[in-house]
């Protein structure tokens, strides 16, 4: 018999608790009947343990932590809940043994970190609704984590892996709302994307689909406002190579955010769903395709990062580049994007070593480790990157802002000791206000700030 007997994808707002909602739940009834019965779905499959996937559980840019001690305890009461409270015994041989594979597997996650015992939200509602289950069976709580899709789903398969070693029954229950911007009115208003989101992750969720699941963009995710769609593929990965019957619960927004229940049977095993080979194989296929289109600034750019990030060794310019490289020098700036979120940019206004070629490596690992905005970038995150080179032409002072165009020039505001500078044709900053605002609080200064002596250059693009 297979380790996994039942998994279900839940939603996890508090208003669904009678004494928290006080009647308002009711205008979510279909979506309490499908979790109710999804719930029942999972009591009956007899798991030893219930694995829950928390978006609000304790988190890490570069971790994904495992709750680890004798048992986990909470509360509602931040709710407005003084009467519900809640208290787990976790499964220490099997969170011992999915860590000893984590360690093994080089894979970020684990019991490091802060570890306080204090159950989340996330956890607490879903646990309310599995108050049935019967007074032997074990948790895990798993929280999510900075890192991408692709190793979410790779942790619910060393779960899955981890049980069947131990010969354990083991239930997952993918905790998660879909998306909060579903309503004017709502807490988080309304955006286009949000009921767009959520149609194509019902579609996915109810049809099995993971390796569509695992192709979902962060950036569609984030943009929609969602916390669950990691919950979701770490779910995803505990049932990796095996038929599902799911059973469609139901979907609605009755508050302004997506909720939608679906719940998993096993059928057996399935060699055509092991859905992470397909999905590293085309994250690795997009990857040497992007390479292939970089020019050689680029190009060294990224061999730099990958150097310095994988085997801690500096990337000493070729004598084969182009002679502009190795000839010319110029100020340079190395910008680093993720999921179309900026994710680390270094730059030098002027010329500080001896050539291009040198200007490009010296920033290039000053952007990937030493932002002071962002965390050192990790070895998973190499194939997700897009990287750009600007190398600066000479700046000359201006006048006035008339002379400024944010897509053509841009511009060094400068008043005392204070100097700021940005780039020009940034996503986002469509106008000369908004590209000064932005320089002079680079500077340290007011966006507003009068009499600042004003410089403007340009940029020899590489992509």
């Amino acid at each position: 018999m297979h380790p996994i007997t039942n998994a279900m994808v839940v939603p996890h707002p508090p208003i669904f608790l009678p004494n928290i909602g006080q009647g308002r739940e009711a205008q979510a009834q279909p979506i309490l009947d499908a979790y109710r019965a999804a719930a029942q779905k999972l009591i009956a499959s007899q798991p030893e343990t219930v694995v829950i996937v928390s978006p609000h559980a304790p988190s890490y840019f570069d971790y994904i932590q495992i709750s680890s001690g004798k048992e986990g305890v909470g509360d509602l009461h931040a709710f407005g809940d003084s009467i519900d409270r809640f208290q787990i015994r976790y499964d220490t041989e099997l969170i011992e043994e999915i860590s000893a594979m984590c360690l093994q597997e080089d894979m970020p996650a684990g019991t490091l970190g802060k570890q306080d015992g204090l159950l989340d939200h996330g956890t607490m509602v879903p646990l309310y609704f599995l108050k049935d289950l019967p007074a032997s069976t074990r948790f895990i709580r798993i929280g999510i984590g900075g890192v991408n899709a692709r190793l979410h789903y790779q942790l619910g398969s060393i779960v899955q892996r981890a049980a069947a070693k131990l010969g354990r029954r083991v239930a997952i229950v993918g905790s998660g709302d879909l998306s909060h911007c579903q309503k004017e009115d709502g807490a988080y208003g309304f955006k286009a994307c949000g009921p767009v989101y959520d149609e194509n992750m019902m579609r996915v969720l109810k049809t099995g689909n993971f390796l569509a699941l695992l192709s979902i963009p962060e950036r569609d995710s984030d943009e929609a406002m969602v916390c669950g769609q990691k919950s979701f593929c770490v779910l995803a990965g505990a049932l990796d190579g095996l038929a599902v019957m799911a059973s469609e619960g139901a979907h609605a927004a009755p508050f302004g955010v997506g909720y939608g229940v679906v719940s998993y049977a096993p059928l057996g095993l399935d060699p055509l769903r092991h859905f992470l080979i397909t999905a590293n194989a085309q994250a690795r296929a997009d990857y040497e395709a992007r390479v292939a289109r970089e020019d050689d600034y680029v190009k060294l750019a990224r061999t730099t990062i990958n150097n310095e990030i994988e085997k801690n060794e500096l990337t000493l310019p070729s004598m084969d580049l182009p002679e502009k490289l190795l000839k010319e020098r110029a100020g340079v700036f190395v910008s680093i994007h993720e999921n179309g979120r900026l994710r680390g940019c270094i730059g030098t206004t002027s010329p500080t070593r001896e050539c291009v070629a040198s200007e490009i490596v010296s920033n290039a690992i000053a952007a990937a480790t030493r932002d002071p905005r962002f965390p050192a970038i990790q070895p998973w995150e190499l194939e997700s990157l897009e990287i750009h080179v600007d190398v600066l032409g000479p700046a000359s002072r201006i006048d006035s802002s008339d002379s400024l165009d944010s897509k053509r020039y841009g511009v060094i505001v400068t008043k005392g000791n204070k100097r700021g500078l940005l780039l020009p044709d940034l996503e986002g900053v469509d106008t000369v206000e908004m590209q000064l605002s932005i320089a002079k609080q680079k500077a340290g200064l007011d966006p507003n700030e009068p009499d600042c002596v004003l410089e403007r250059f340009e940029v020899e693009r590489h992509i």
